[in-house]
């Protein structure tokens, strides 16, 4: 018991021990070294023969015992012994110091041996034993004082923040298979991030660097053509992603029941461009189809206007524009239904568009108000209405948008089971935004035809996501599940896409995702990820000291698993996430830390022997520009023609405006 009395007690126990233990080597002195304390004067009749008489005991009288003993009295009496503690102490040199002690205790006499003169071989006896204990002595001190500090020594305690992660390769005919690496302690393990539920999207985020294509988005598109899927693209700097998507179709297009066909759609590079109206009429049911087109385009060119949805001077725009392209869809069957036959059609003079477009039942609502302000003179209500559509529309009037937009090549049901297709789309930085407002209606209609039941499952994939407008993700995300689209979405950081979508569209697509990848991310993403990953039991270690003795103390409490000072400060390649289950692999594990380990050197060695995209046609400019021309002529003829008929017709003659 820690009491007082029994403290002291043991503390005069191990002095008498310590006492005897010295008693016994003096004895064994006199002994054994009679020359030198007869020189020293030490030597008395009586004293003597009591000592004498001691020698006659067997661990006395033969020198090795009583070295023995007396070293066994001090090793015991060391055993008690409690020293101020100190993590500084090295126990290996303590061991060392004690080592070395009780061999020159031991081999003193073997050591005199060496000497001649009896005197000095006696002196050097006795130093060399006493050295040898004063060693013993002060390693076994030494050692009392060792504390084994078993904290861990890294100062951002990441060996604390580990946790296990899923081990297993779970696969099923959609999922996505990551090889990686984790740190567990201090063991590096092998590991696996299972996405054996892509329907419930995929959201991958990362600041630039941080390896969102090459470690996670480049496997998306490889291992899903491996197992059969239709595919939508959006490349964002073409054609990085799309050479990859060609080449994993060349190896794997016995994956398909119908090989799919490979579409691009590229506005730099028109002779390596598929054509495609995403407008077309037949895909286009009733004018909410044509007033979702409309607000896609305009919020595309736009971005600002995301935010402000359902102020005048931003329904106006849209709902003019809406009329428009649902004027063209009814117009002999869709003949002109275009974007640049829209776009054209817009720059009309007021009068004769009005008119025009008066003369269809469906669009009357939406076109009165134009209508009314004309009329009346008010002509900055009116600019104020439409300019601001007019002049966004005309950023797209360029001869190789419009030869790309001006006919279909092929349809936008990516997942058509009797025509399967894979398509990318490509983007350029430097003109994004009059690019990317396009590639957002393409991509509108995609979604909205590929969100179909009785369809082959698909991916759509999207890098550099924010760069598009997409009206309708969370939707998507939302619904497409039960239909097998698959949707990946790549976003440099959650600012990014709130400062292009607006703070709650932004919140429901980071709450909407069943799982997500992260590299590299700061400030609120990575408190909102960091949150999301919760906390894990961590072990905790306390030192006090002070002048009498040093004292640690351990516990262990919970606290965030991956930090958002972590997640800040990851390796390219180094991702933080979690990943949806399902009900027939459900996963414990579903939260990882991990390396993505990737074959850098077979990587290389394919991307080598890649094919390149082949061309779709030989084209000149001459060619181009006569579609340009061609457009230009047919709204005009168009326009024409109409008012000459509605003119000879009695019942619509009153709708023509006559200039003012």
């Amino acid at each position: 018991m820690a009491t007082g009395e029994n403290l002291q007690a043991l503390r005069q126990i191990l002095d008498l021990t310590r006492k005897l233990s010295i008693l016994i080597l003096l004895v064994h002195a006199y002994l054994e070294l009679p020359q030198l304390f007869g020189s020293w004067g030490l030597v008395l009749p009586l004293s003597d023969n009591f000592l004498q008489d001691l020698a006659k005991l067997p661990f006395l009288g033969v020198g090795t015992y009583a070295k023995y003993l007396s070293l066994g009295l001090l090793l015991v009496s060391l055993l008690g012994a409690k020293g101020k503690k100190d993590v500084r102490i090295s126990w290996i040199a303590a061991s060392v110091t004690m080592m070395v002690g009780g061999l020159l205790f031991m081999a003193s006499a073997h050591i005199s041996l060496i000497l001649e003169r009896p005197l000095a071989a006696e002196y050097t006896y006795a130093v060399t034993m006493l050295v040898g204990y004063l060693l013993v002595l002060y390693g076994g001190g030494r050692l009392s004082r060792y504390l084994r500090d078993r904290g861990s020594s890294e100062v951002f305690n990441h060996e604390n923040e580990t946790f296990p992660q899923e081990e297993r390769k779970l696969v099923n005919e959609y999922s996505i298979n990551l090889p990686a690496q984790y740190q567990l302690k201090r063991k590096i393990k092998n590991s696996w991030i299972n996405i054996i539920n892509p329907f419930r999207a995929l959201l991958v985020l990362g600041t630039p660097g941080s390896g969102k294509s090459y470690f996670v988005i480049r496997h998306v598109i490889t291992q899903h053509i491996a197992k059969g899927f239709s595919m939508f693209v959006y490349d964002f700097k073409y054609d990085d992603l799309s050479r990859i998507a060609y080449n994993a179709l060349l190896r794997n297009k016995s994956a398909y029941a119908v090989s799919p066909k490979f579409y691009t759609i590229n506005f730099d590079d028109l002779s390596r461009s598929h054509r495609c109206n995403p407008l077309e009429p037949s895909t286009m049911l009733d004018i909410t189809d044509a007033s979702e087109s409309s607000r896609t385009i305009m919020m595309g060119l736009n971005r600002e206007w995301i935010k402000k949805q359902g102020d005048f001077f931003v329904e106006s725009p849209i709902n003019f524009l809406t009329a428009v392209i649902w004027f063209l869809k009814r117009y002999k069957q869709g003949k002109y239904c275009t974007l640049p036959h829209v776009i054209e059609m817009m720059q009309t003079d007021y009068d004769k568009l009005f008119s025009v477009l008066r003369c269809e039942p469906e669009i009357e609502v939406l076109i009165n108000p134009f209508v009314s302000a004309f009329m009346q003179g008010a002509t900055d209500q009116l600019e104020g209405q439409i300019a601001s559509a007019k002049i966004t529309m005309a950023r797209l009037s360029s001869p190789q948008l419009y030869y790309v937009l001006s006919e279909s090549e092929f349809t936008l049901d990516v997942n058509n089971p009797q025509k399967p297709k894979i398509i990318c789309m490509g983007n350029n930085p430097q003109k994004q935004q009059v690019y990317g407002a396009v590639l957002s209606l393409y991509i509108s209609r995609i979604t909205k035809l590929v969100n179909q039941k009785g369809k082959l499952k698909s991916s759509l994939i999207f890098d550099e996501f924010p760069t598009i407008y997409f009206n309708g993700i969370d939707n998507l995300i939302a619904t497409a599940r039960s239909n097998k689209v698959a949707t990946c979405l790549g976003v440099q950081d959650y600012s990014q896409l709130k400062k292009d979508y607006g703070r709650e569209q932004a919140e429901v697509v980071m709450n909407t995702v069943g799982n997500i990848l992260s590299g590299q991310v700061l400030g609120d993403t990575a408190k909102q990820l960091s949150d999301r990953f919760g906390k894990i039991r961590q072990p905790r270690q306390s030192r006090s000291v002070n002048s009498n003795d040093t004292s640690i103390s351990h516990s262990v409490q919970l606290d965030l698993a991956v930090p958002q000072s972590t997640i800040a400060s990851l390796s390219s390649g180094e991702f933080v996430g979690l990943v949806a289950d399902t009900p027939d692999q459900p996963m414990k594990l579903k939260g990882f830390h991990a390396r993505i380990i990737n074959d850098h050197e077979g990587l290389k060695r394919e991307e080598e022997g890649y094919l390149e995209i082949p061309a779709c046609r030989k084209l000149d400019d001459g060619e181009v520009l006569d579609n340009y021309k061609r457009i230009k002529a047919e709204v005009n003829e168009l326009v024409e023609s109409e008012l000459e008929r509605m003119m000879d017709s009695p019942g619509l003659a009153r709708y023509i405006i006559q200039k003012r």
